[in-house]
C-alpha cells in the first residue's frame, strides 16, 4: 500500500491527474498510430493503479515507437517520467508504468493470447474519441 502512496503522490505533485494522464497517453498513441487503444478504469477493483491502458501495434518496431512516443510525449508536455519500462527492445508486449496508470503496448498478435482486458470485462472504459 505503501508503494502506491509513493507512486500516487509522484504524479499528483506534478499536478496532473490520472485521467488526464491517460488521455495524454492515448493521444500520443494515436499519434503512432497504435491500434485498439482502450483505457480502462480499474479504480476500486486493483490497487495498484487507477487506470490500465491497452494498445496494439502492427510489428515489433512500431511497439516501440509507441513506447517512446508515449514516453516523449508524457515527458514533454506533461512533466512526468516514467517509473518504468519492461519489454524493450524486444517488442511482443511492452509494459510502460506511470504509477497511476499503467500501459500495455502489444504486438497485434500477442495481444490476443493474453486478453487483459477480459480481466476488467465489467470495468468502465473511457472513450478516447475526439
Amino acid at each position: 500500500m505503501e508503494e502506491k502512496q509513493t507512486k500516487k503522490t509522484a504524479s499528483m505533485m506534478s499536478g496532473v491527474d490520472p485521467r488526464t494522464l491517460a488521455l495524454g497517453i492515448a493521444s500520443a498513441a494515436m499519434d503512432k498510430k497504435a491500434l485498439n487503444i482502450e483505457i480502462i478504469d480499474v479504480r476500486g477493483k486493483v490497487d495498484y493503479a487507477d487506470y490500465v491502458i491497452v494498445m496494439s501495434g502492427r510489428s515489433d518496431r512500431q511497439v516501440n515507437a509507441i513506447v517512446r512516443g508515449i514516453e516523449e510525449h508524457v515527458r514533454e508536455e506533461l512533466g512526468l517520467k516514467c517509473l518504468g519500462v519492461e519489454g524493450l527492445p524486444r517488442g511482443h508486449w511492452a509494459l510502460v508504468d506511470y504509477g497511476d496508470v499503467i500501459v500495455h503496448v502489444f504486438h497485434e498478435e500477442t495481444r490476443g493470447y493474453y486478453d487483459l482486458e477480459a480481466l476488467w470485462i465489467d470495468a468502465a472504459r473511457i472513450s478516447t474519441e475526439g
